[in-house]
């Protein structure tokens, strides 16, 4: 089932960690609050490949480093889907409910080329 092609990327993905999951017996380790810990960890992990890089961009981080980075990408991915999954959220429909509130606070012709937060915009 992990990989039905007949499921989109994040059903296949939340059934590829389900199944990973369920054969380890790690379901009464998951709960949100720890899953979000795990997320969090994981994402600075991430950062932590990127410290002290003048931009992070890929030729200064190099081929073997690059492979670290994609992983530590998967965990927060895994992690992340696991959430979701947990708590019963369609990934997909919370972004883009979030485009949609996104746009009203970043109108485009006001903030292209600008990286502000919004509430330093002028209205």
């Amino acid at each position: 089932m992990a990989n039905d092609p007949s499921l989109g990327d994040l059903a296949c993905l939340r059934a590829i960690v389900r199944e990973f999951v369920e054969e380890r017996d790690w379901d009464q380790f998951h709960t949100p609050k720890n899953l979000a810990a795990a997320l969090t960890v994981e994402a600075a992990e991430l950062l932590e490949h990127f410290q002290w890089l003048q931009h992070g961009r890929a030729d200064e981080l190099g081929a073997d480093k690059l492979v670290e980075v994609r992983h530590e990408m998967a965990d927060v991915l895994v992690y992340l889907v696991r959430l979701a999954d947990k708590l019963d959220v369609d990934l997909l429909a919370a972004v883009q409910e979030k485009m949609v509130l996104n746009r009203a606070k970043y109108p485009a012709d006001q903030v292209r080329g600008d990286a502000r937060k919004y509430h330093e915009y002028k209205r």
